[in-house]
């Protein structure tokens, strides 16, 4: 019988890869230039998505409307609100189905998710993952004090399944803030760090912030969770 009770998930680069939420947004962006502000949409996306790819994240709208010769920056903010606002074309890992139909047999499942509340609500009805899940919780609806690495939406989704930390089991793939805050209540950890991880490679900035485990595919978590499942 198994002793551990809940598996709980982060969502972004998680249970979909984040890149496709960001192609979207960038398509979304795109179409809405192409019929304002004259940019070619398929040269736009492509644009946009060669910034990324090359590192770019902070100033990525400013940068993009210097390159079609565009110098109006008081642009940029509606183009912040156009992809923050569209409705994602994002689809889960492949294996995410799989292993959640597995896991829903045996355990209570949990997710826990930073970043704007609507945009994070919009990913979380896209991907269609709802019917596997005993509680869902978005960290901004605590207030943006309460985002990973807090320990607050962590103690909030233990609550909602009413499940110790000890029986749990936090997967996400930030180093940065996706375990630290698990960690302190005692939750188990696993880092899901797959090969288009945005924060997979980042090393966590104190021995607080490492996973118990780490896999390179969610294949390998029911192993991992039936490896912690031996320690207890």
């Amino acid at each position: 019988m198994s002793q551990l009770k809940a598996i709980v998930f982060d969502m972004d680069d998680t249970l979909y890869p984040e890149r496709d939420f960001v192609l979207s947004g960038f398509q979304a962006v795109a179409a809405w230039a192409s019929v304002n502000l004259g940019i070619n949409e398929s040269i736009g996306s492509a644009t946009l998505f060669k910034l990324y790819s090359e590192g770019v994240r902070n100033n990525t709208f400013d940068r993009w409307l210097t390159i079609h010769g565009i110098e109006r920056t008081e642009i940029v903010p509606n183009l912040l609100d156009i992809y923050r606002q569209h409705l994602p074309n994002i689809s889960p890992f492949p294996e995410a189905i799989d292993l959640l139909k597995t896991l829903d047999q045996s355990y209570q499942i949990g997710l826990v998710s930073d970043g704007y509340l609507a945009v994070q609500q919009r990913k979380w009805a896209a991907l269609g993952l709802d019917r596997f899940f005993d509680a869902v919780v978005f960290s901004d609806s605590l207030g943006r004090e309460n985002w990973k690495p807090s320990t607050a939406p962590f103690k909030l989704v233990l609550e909602q399944l009413n499940i110790s930390p000890r029986l749990s089991v936090y997967i996400g793939d930030n180093p940065h803030k996706d375990f630290f805050g698990a960690r302190q209540l005692g939750m188990y950890t696993i880092q899901f760090k797959h090969s288009t991880s945005e924060y997979g490679n980042h090393q966590p900035p104190s021995p607080d912030h490492y996973p118990h485990l780490i896999v390179d595919s969610l294949a390998e978590i029911l192993g991992s969770i039936y490896k912690i499942e031996s320690l207890l």
